[in-house]
């Protein structure tokens, strides 16, 4: 599979937002990716229902839902209504994580899991056959525009070999200072999903940089 791109609006102008996914519906990304964050879970405030309902009216790309926040169970229901094409919960925040993953699937949204940089992804083996997608962080999460962690493309291969063994047809997705500098390392190391936000919309043409991350040789 080519591998997919999500600009994250994370790192967007806010006050031109529907203008920013009309970019993004024009360029040769796949997803757009948002970053759903409650202030508890990590040290951010995002943004909510609202924001993403209107998304949702202007976006011609699947929306790429990532939640950030405790207790996911309460809104899944509600995501999943407000446009979640993509709905990606925290491995850290859920008790009852095969319950969680199936209830998304139940919703007809495609159910992914992230993990954080210090959680091991041996311990994602049991839950893969009821995920499309788990999500390396490749920064701690909470705010955009940090370093990339250079340990994540071992963790990366690892889970690649896990997924291969088992016979999983689940993706990984890579999100945390990705730009044009490590795109095509992350892609050798086994992402199928890059996920990008202030490399895109903080260069001078944010649609060639879409470009680079997607068509890199």
């Amino acid at each position: 599979m080519k591998h997919l791109v999500s600009p994250s609006l994370l790192a967007s102008d806010f006050l031109n937002l529907g203008r920013e996914v009309k970019m993004i519906n024009s360029s040769v990304a796949d997803w757009i990716h948002l970053d759903i964050m409650d202030g508890v879970f990590v040290p951010n405030i995002s943004f909510g229902f609202p924001v993403l309902e209107h998304v949702r009216e202007v976006a011609q790309k699947p929306l790429d839902v990532h939640l950030m926040i405790t207790d996911p169970d309460r809104y899944i229901t509600r995501f999943c209504e407000s446009g979640a094409g993509i709905l990606t919960v925290q491995y850290e925040a859920c008790t009852h994580l095969q319950r969680t993953v199936t209830e998304i699937r139940n919703h007809g949204a495609k159910a992914g899991v992230a993990v954080n940089p210090h959680t091991p992804v041996i311990l994602l083996k049991n839950i893969l056959p009821y995920v499309d997608m788990v999500l390396i962080m490749t920064v701690n999460p909470g705010f955009g525009g940090q370093a990339f962690i250079s340990e994540s493309y071992g963790k990366i291969r690892e889970l690649r070999a896990i997924i291969d063994s088992g016979g999983h047809n689940v993706m990984i997705q890579a999100d945390g200072g990705i730009d044009t500098t490590n795109a095509a390392q992350l892609v050798e190391a086994g992402v199928d999903v890059l996920v990008a936000g202030s490399s895109i919309f903080s260069s001078e043409n944010p649609l060639l940089t879409i470009r680079n991350l997607k068509e890199f040789a």
